[in-house]
């Protein structure tokens, strides 16, 4: 049987694409313009662009049109992105390291070698893990201003377990959940595996817009709210505490549960209360050590609810069993003696002297962070294509992130996110300048 014409317009515009014929963001004929050049009807043209857009060649922008995407740059550019290589710097994640921490670890080691507790790792642990390990986080997470009991705390292999396990044990397929028009790609990752209908929420300079969220809780059945009050990724920004209670007063009026990721809250010196704090019948707060301490250091936690516990430790049986109880015993001794608390100290210090070297080596761009983020956002013009700039970037050896990763909304803003402690002082300084340069040569020129 032939192929329907249009799919052999599909594989036209697809091969000129993967030939160069068509470059990378090229502004393509209007449906209605496609449809006239082709004699095709327009909700046909419409068809071309949706295949060639879920082939990943093309994407679509609202009130700007159908552009052709860099297949040089992968699609899921962020959360799915490969390493790179390694002669280039690599500005997508950050996982910084301070000096002295391995030798933290190997002290680490051999305590815990000598220990009386040693036989006891070796063996399977309590889901949620041992309950020694959960008091010891719960002292931390007095310092940062929740009082918790031990029992409403499970440990998890990370804080993206945590979220996972959250998503699991408390939503359903086709549940809606309120997230910020740019949100933390893995969290979008969940809702795809999952089946979350996200609807986002858009932001102001300081948060969510709380007005389009009462609205959305107004007219959807809205079972769940994600939000990053303390240090948002991308954007930066800490929610101010009067919107922190108008929040609350949302959920406990709707009924959504609230989903608290604190991963990045380590770097903001004496913000708000946590969403936990106030609100901790309704909140599920994760947040874990990877980021503060070391990416390689896989321990999150989980607290939650009285009524989530048993739900959320079925999920942890399922997806891990229990945390390794090694790395628990390392982290947890590290939270006892002050260890976390310094370095944590530590990298608030590195995380300033960064940012401010961001803003200095690229001054007149219009930045977008907080003065003590390891992470910028740089909104380009209207006019210009995050993808073609990461393109040229990519050239000069140097690898960003787009928008796309963190859009939840169908409008993808053109923008940046540069992540600044993934290398040293000096390569990050001379990345920066050509990062300048590069950007007002292909976006502000």
């Amino acid at each position: 049987m032939a192929a329907p014409r249009y799919k052999k317009l599909v594989d036209a515009l697809a091969a000129d694409i993967r030939a160069g014929r068509l470059a990378p963001g090229l502004r393509l004929p209007t449906h209605r313009a496609l449809a006239a050049q082709e004699g095709i009807a327009v909700v046909t043209a419409t068809r071309v662009y949706a295949e060639l857009e879920a082939m990943g060649l093309v994407s679509r922008e609202q009130g700007r049109g159908t552009f052709v995407r860099d297949i040089a740059v992968s699609a899921g550019h962020g959360i799915d992105q490969q390493a790179v290589a390694t002669d280039v710097v690599d500005l997508n994640f950050n996982y910084p390291s301070l000096p002295g921490q391995a030798d933290l670890l190997r002290q680490a080691l051999r305590e815990v070698a000598i220990s009386g507790d040693l036989e006891s790792l070796l063996r399977y642990q309590p889901h949620r893990g041992r309950p020694q390990d959960r008091t010891s986080i719960a002292r931390h997470l007095g310092r940062r201003g929740i009082t918790t009991d031990a029992d409403q705390i499970l440990i998890t292999n990370g804080a993206q377990h945590g979220l996972a396990i959250s998503v699991m044990a408390t939503l359903s397929a086709g549940d809606v959940v309120a997230v910020d028009a740019l949100t933390y790609p893995g969290f979008k990752v969940l809702a795809h595996a999952f089946h979350l209908d996200l609807e986002p929420i858009p932001t102001t300079t300081d948060g969510p817009d709380l007005d389009a969220l009462e609205k959305l809780c107004a007219t959807r059945p809205v079972r769940a709210i994600y939000t990053m009050p303390t240090l948002h990724n991308p954007l930066g920004w800490v929610m101010p505490a009067t919107d922190r209670t108008r929040l609350i007063r949302i959920a406990r009026q709707y009924g959504p549960l609230i989903i608290e990721d604190a991963s990045y809250a380590y770097l903001v010196e004496d913000p708000p209360p946590p969403l936990a704090a106030t609100a901790p019948d309704i909140t599920v707060y994760v947040s874990g050590l990877s980021k503060s301490i070391a990416t390689g250091l896989r321990v999150g936690f989980v607290v939650a609810p009285p009524s989530t516990i048993p739900s959320l430790e079925r999920a942890i049986r399922a997806t891990i069993w229990n945390t390794p109880a090694l790395t628990t015993a390392i982290a947890c001794r590290w939270l006892d003696d002050g260890t976390v608390n310094h370095l944590e100290a530590q990298k608030r210090d590195d995380a300033k002297t960064r940012q401010a070297l961001a803003k200095q080596e690229l001054a007149g761009l219009p930045l977008i962070g907080h003065p003590s983020s390891y992470f910028t956002w740089l909104p380009l013009p209207d006019d210009a294509r995050a993808d073609r700039l990461t393109a040229t970037l990519s050239r000069h050896l140097i690898s960003v992130t787009t928008a796309e990763p963190f859009t939840t909304s169908a409008h993808t803003p053109q923008a940046i996110r540069l992540a600044l402690g993934s290398t040293d002082l000096d390569s990050l300084r001379s990345t920066l300048r050509t990062v300048r340069r590069v950007a007002i040569e292909d976006a502000y020129a």
